[in-house]
């Protein structure tokens, strides 16, 4: 972070002002105290690969960035690689910080991330990431105010049998590929083997390292045949006894069904489920069921779902909506089985190389999602070899190296290898810079061998004498060259266009790969983030395949008839298909397409993988079309764009189709036929629309069958068309455009607000009351009405723990309850979460998703104390509108997660009675054990390093009612599980800052 501050000037940063500097970009001060110095002085000159001080003329000490460790480290990495096919120096990327395509901080299926992005004064971008690490907590069973206990207290259990519950946990894993919510393993185990997973267990499963990792994600991830075990310690240890799942969980919550379930229907329903092994929402079975084979789904069936129970699990994370179960598959056929065959695909010269590796341990898998990795080359895009960076992996090797350069520089250890033997391990002599690396013999000449360097991925032929035996010490690192499978680029692996494209973007970079299977070659996407934007390097080496003579045509002064205006943005941006060799061919592919998938009984094209930068099929205006995959909400909803008309849309992956064998090359190699275009000549530029001049545009252009264009200039570098539109043929004419009929409106002039002050009345709602919250913006796009309504009232987020429904909150003074620190200010102040329902908000976070962004975009009337859905980057959020700016902004206070927001009045939408089910999860905190005080912002600090965005034990103290489950209030100790040696108690640490300022003179 000082460093970040640092490069932001070039001409450094004085010291008296560095502190500013760094809160403006932290939010926080340097916390130099806690990091054991007394002056900030001292701290910044203990960090010389940070920082250099320097006299400035005025005689103040100024700051000045110096060359990080980290760089210094990867440029020697990236120099280190030597092949024959490459020349010129290899190029370093910013690897470590990118911004994820699936922007916001917010709960998902898979991971929960948030991402911070730092501008610098050269251009480049720092884009810092942050792994929030959910790992479950136990409860000690008895939490004292005065004592810490020197160890957790784990509930007494009963001795059971690991082997048991080992093979039972690989059954229950064997359907989860993508990994498991560990709050729902007790419930899936209960509900196969009708027995409680004894809580002893969840305390070893990440001891369990031949069955599971347990990752620093929220979920637990099975281990394929082809994965070795990780042994790598997590920071966290799972010492949470199991959890209770709701009620409306177990079987006899769906009521029995007297009918039977025909075989070959029950055979099929299977078949789909083992293509979503993240589960399938029950309300998408009937859709899916008959567009896959051609025949209608039994009404009965979502009735009665305890039919399928024998080949499922049935979670209901919103109990009083059956219909909208979650259904996990049982049995999963074995995709390790499918996986283990990639080893077929080896080359020959990788076969011999490992005959000689069985004393070197394999290569694990990083734990992160998204590593750093050093692309080395890649012959195909299904074998790319690379080399993980970081600690464990490049660190590890370069610090093998510098003992083996040590090693070897004595003649004593130097043992000539005079026999070498193909397959066999040996020290090399590198041409280059007296370095000594580890190397397999491929091919053996007559005074020449040709070797594979096993830490770089690449071979070259070398003069035998150059060859020494590898002492056994240094068999322990594991080989650092691997590879990795490019995602959807499968059927191109040997495309010259796509290595070529391959060979510029991404060979001798440092990249940052998303890592989507986990088998012996990762199926990976790889990003550079070195630029403001982040690069899909899959996605470009796709575009390659692009036949540009059927691109849209982007010429200065051309005028085109018969131009059909598909989509008109929010920003002003509009998107139009002209008449095209390129739109001609793509019509006759689409429906050759069509036909392919009305006449295929089959679940091969159903989309089971998603992922960003993925072109498949979804449905536009009843016909199949393309879309690219932009943004991924957990693992069920995703975000899209139809690339042939410029649409925008969220939907289930349910929706989703692969492109048909016979018609892929066809359709990959055809560009987008959407033209993105702006209306030339406005008095406002893109992206300061009004609402009403967007409606306008719409109305006039979306539904004219006559409309016209002249391009007046074009941004190459976009590909976007400046252009006068016109709804006649008399494109002669500007004067006759839509340009000039907007110029000339009033439709750029915004509203007046209304300003609320927050001494006027405020409105007393049930969340919400007031029918205006849910009137004219209730419409689908569809075109049907939705009656207006009045939700009924959100009971208490704590009210729906532990205690059963309508008990008074009273009842859970003195329980342990397992939350989650989302916001933290000061001991004073700060936000829970309960951690028994976040996998419920995760899914309801999915449906307000899907549910409005295919609303209307209809205004709404916002008012003070309003509870409404509001837009928050690329997730909706269920929000009270604490005040309506002149600006047009509105501030928001984010009801699940406790933040305070600004966002647009055009971002509001009406909060459905659907989504009005699960309780507010942001419970708003003050430490107990402690009386109320000003905190100093030092203490502040200290406060939030230790609790927020943590999982956390907590015992309730006591609960200040008020009318609005907002603006209760409970006082609660805080407990950090964690450390297996002791619990450590937030009060405790709080109370020595206390003690501070009452022994100040």
């Amino acid at each position: 972070m000082v460093r970040a501050v640092l490069q932001s000037s070039k001409s450094g940063v004085s010291l008296s002002h560095l502190q500013v500097e760094y809160k403006d970009l932290t939010g926080e001060l340097i916390p130099y105290k806690q990091l054991g110095y007394a002056t900030l002085d001292a701290l910044l000159h203990s960090m010389p690969s940070v920082v250099k001080l320097d006299k400035g003329q005025s005689g103040e000490v100024v700051c000045h960035a110096t060359t990080g460790n980290e760089m210094t480290h990867i440029t020697k990495l990236a120099a280190r690689q030597r092949t024959a096919k490459r020349t010129g120096r290899p190029q370093v990327v910013n690897c470590q910080m990118r911004v994820k395509p699936a922007a916001p901080l917010a709960l998902n299926g898979e991971t929960l991330i948030s991402f911070v992005k730092y501008d610098c004064a050269c251009n480049s971008c720092f884009k810092v990431l942050f792994t929030i690490h959910y790992i479950e907590n136990v409860s000690p069973s008895i939490l004292n105010e005065n004592t810490t206990p020197s160890k957790p207290r784990l509930p007494h259990s009963a001795p059971y049998s690991p082997k048991l519950v080992q093979s039972r946990l690989k059954e229950v894993l064997n359907k989860h590929s993508n990994g498991l919510w560990v709050s729902k393993l007790p419930q899936l185990y209960r509900d196969l083997y009708k027995q409680d997973l004894p809580s002893e267990a969840l305390k070893d499963l990440e001891h369990w390292t031949h069955i599971c990792t347990v990752s620093l994600k929220i979920q637990i991830t099975p281990h394929s045949a082809a994965t070795p075990p990780t042994h790598d310690k997590s920071p966290f240890h799972h010492k949470k006894p199991q959890t209770q799942r709701s009620s409306a969980t177990s079987k006899s919550s769906t009521p029995a069904s007297p009918r039977d379930l025909p075989p070959e229907v029950k055979q099929k329903l299977g078949e789909l489920l083992l293509k979503y092994s993240s589960g399938l929402w029950a309300h998408a079975l009937p859709k899916l069921y008959q567009d896959t084979y051609k025949c209608k789904l039994p009404e009965f069936v979502l009735d009665h779902l305890n039919l399928l129970s024998d080949i499922c699990t049935i979670d209901y994370p919103m109990p009083d909506n059956p219909k909208r179960a979650i259904l996990y598959a049982k049995v999963l056929e074995d995709e390790n089985r499918n996986q283990s065959g990639l080893a077929g695909s080896e080359t020959k010269e990788a076969v011999e190389r490992s005959l000689s590796s069985q004393t070197v341990p394999p290569l694990l898998i990083p734990r992160e999602e998204y590593p750093s990795v050093l692309v080395v080359e890649a012959g195909d895009t299904n074998s790319v070899i690379l080399r993980y960076i970081g600690d464990g992996y490049s660190k590890a090797q370069e610090k093998l190296e510098d003992e083996m350069r040590e090693f070897y520089g004595q003649d004593s250890n130097k043992v000539a290898l005079t026999s070498p033997l193909t397959g066999q391990l040996t020290a090399v002599c590198a041409e280059e810079e007296e370095e000594i690396l580890r190397a397999q013999v491929c091919e053996v000449m007559a005074d020449k061998v040709k070797v594979h360097y096993v830490d770089h991925g690449f071979s070259e032929v070398i003069s035998k004498s150059k060859l020494f035996e590898l002492h056994e010490k240094f068999y322990r690192l594991p080989f650092q060259a691997t590879k990795c499978k490019l995602a959807g680029l499968e059927s191109f692996s040997q495309e010259q266009a796509v290595l070529k494209r391959f060979e510029s973007m991404a060979t001798g970079k440092i990249l940052l790969a998303e890592i989507l299977v986990r088998q012996e070659v990762p199926l990976v996407v790889l990003y550079d983030t070195s630029q403001d934007d982040d690069i899909n390097i899959n996605a470009a080496c796709m575009k390659a395949l692009h036949d540009k003579s059927l691109e849209s045509p982007l010429k200065v002064n051309s005028a085109y008839m018969n131009v059909n205006v598909t989509s008109v943005c929010s920003d002003g941006t509009i998107y139009c298909q002209v008449p095209s060799r390129g739109l001609t061919k793509l019509n006759e592919i689409l429906e050759k397409t069509e036909n392919y998938l009305h006449s295929q009984v089959t679940s091969e094209l159903l989309v089971s993988r998603p992922f960003c930068g993925k072109i498949c099929l979804a449905q536009y205006k009843g016909k199949w079309s393309r879309v690219e995959i932009t943004n991924l909400h957990g693992s069920r909803v995703v975000d899209i764009m139809f690339v042939d008309v410029g649409v925008q849309a969220s939907v289930e992956v349910t929706e989703l189709r692969e492109i048909p064998p016979p018609t892929l090359r066809d359709l990959i190699s055809t560009p987008a036929q959407a033209l993105k275009c702006c209306l030339a000549d406005l008095p406002v530029s893109v992206g300061s629309w009004t609402p009403d001049a967007v409606q306008w545009l719409r109305d006039t252009a979306l539904h004219c069958s006559d409309c016209s264009l002249k391009i007046a200039k074009v941004d190459e570098p976009k590909r976007l068309a400046h252009v006068y539109l016109f709804t006649s043929k008399n494109f002669h004419d500007k004067s006759c455009s839509l340009n000039q009929q907007l110029a000339d409106s009033n439709l750029w002039s915004h509203q007046k607000d209304v300003f609320l002050s927050s001494r006027g009345p405020s409105k007393s709602l049930n969340a919400p009351t007031n029918p205006a919250t849910i009137q004219t913006s209730s419409l689908r796009t569809d075109g049907q009405d939705k009656v207006p309504h009045t939700p009924k009232r959100m009971s208490s987020p704590l009210g729906s723990q532990s205690a059963p429904p309508g008990s008074p909150p009273e009842q859970l003074i003195g329980q342990n309850l397992d939350v989650f620190v989302s916001v933290a200010c000061h001991p004073g102040h700060f936000v829970l979460q309960p951690w028994h329902d976040m996998y419920k908000l995760v899914d309801l976070m999915g449906e307000m998703i899907l549910h409005y962004n295919k609303m209307e975009e209809k205004p709404l009337k916002v008012e003070k104390s309003q509870v409404c859905a509001a837009k928050l980057e690329n997730n909706w959020y269920r929000v009270l509108v604490k005040g309506v700016l002149t600006n047009g902004l509105v501030s928001v206070f984010q009801l699940d997660y406790g933040k305070h927001e600004l966002v647009s009045c055009t971002q509001l939408r009406p909060l459905t009675q659907e989504f009005c089910q699960l309780p507010f999860q942001a419970i708003t905190a003050q430490l107990a054990g402690l009386k109320p005080r000003q905190w100093s912002e030092e203490a502040s600090i200290v406060f939030r390093n230790h609790v927020e965005k943590k999982p956390l034990v907590g015992q309730l103290e006591s609960v200040q009612e008020a009318s609005q489950p907002w603006d209760r209030k409970v006082v609660i100790y805080l407990v950090d599980t964690s450390q297996e040696e002791r619990d450590i108690w937030l009060h405790d640490i709080m109370a020595e800052f206390t003690d501070e300022i009452c022994t100040k003179p």
